[in-house]
């Protein structure tokens, strides 16, 4: 298991190198976003979610993961076109941290093990997530790395979190300490859009 630390605003490109080598070997690792610190795997990776799934304690079915973009040119590949006034109203937010809920198109059963209706896309205001995506050619699947405690619902320490899942991830990176307020989840599968869990990000 590699350990990186580096900064989110000037990410070492060394570290970037190898972890994007890693993702694109299979391999399954924690790296820091715009909002929670987050489980990331390439899109191609089937075996990659379904661990990330059995760490997270979900079946691949039912868990709620998201799929991270470097920017919007690549989303309509996974979803069923959308109108003017929905790309509008992502373009305002992205970069930033929200989960947009879109209708999935019919390559989406290709990377997810159910025939899923929908996607959250995420394409977070953050260096290093930016450009290990860049670095890595394709999307990468996501999930919040979660805490096991009454209290706080997400590890926010790097330490920690490497203390918790040195054996189960391949690498990590830290960038000092992560969000504890999760993104803001909207629903755009309707007419209007619906705020579905209201998080870090304000809408614009």
């Amino acid at each position: 298991m590699e350990y990186f630390e580096t900064f989110d605003w000037n990410p070492d490109e060394r570290i970037i190198q190898k972890a994007v080598k890693i993702l694109q070997n299979n391999g399954i690792g924690i790296i820091p976003t715009d909002s929670i610190y987050a489980f990331v795997c390439d899109i191609n990776n089937k075996k990659g979610l379904e661990k990330i799934c059995k760490i997270i304690g979900k079946k691949p079915e039912k868990a709620n993961l998201s799929i991270i973009f470097r920017d919007l040119k690549n989303i309509t590949d996974f979803t069923i076109p959308f109108d003017t006034a929905t790309y509008k109203l992502i373009k305002r937010n992205f970069p930033g941290p929200f989960t947009f809920i879109l209708k999935a198109n019919n390559s989406i059963p290709r990377f997810f093990p159910s025939n899923r209706k929908t996607i959250g896309i995420r394409i977070p205001d953050n260096k290093i997530t930016q450009t290990i995506v860049e670095h890595n050619g394709h999307p990468l699947i996501a999930s919040s790395v979660h805490a096991e405690d009454q209290i706080l619902d997400y590890l926010t320490d790097p330490e920690e979190i490497h203390n918790r899942f040195q054996h189960q991830v391949d690498f990590i990176i830290a960038a000092g300490n992560g969000g504890n307020v999760p993104s803001t989840v909207v629903d755009l599968t309707e007419d209007q859009p619906v705020i579905i869990r209201q998080g870090k990000g304000e809408l614009i």
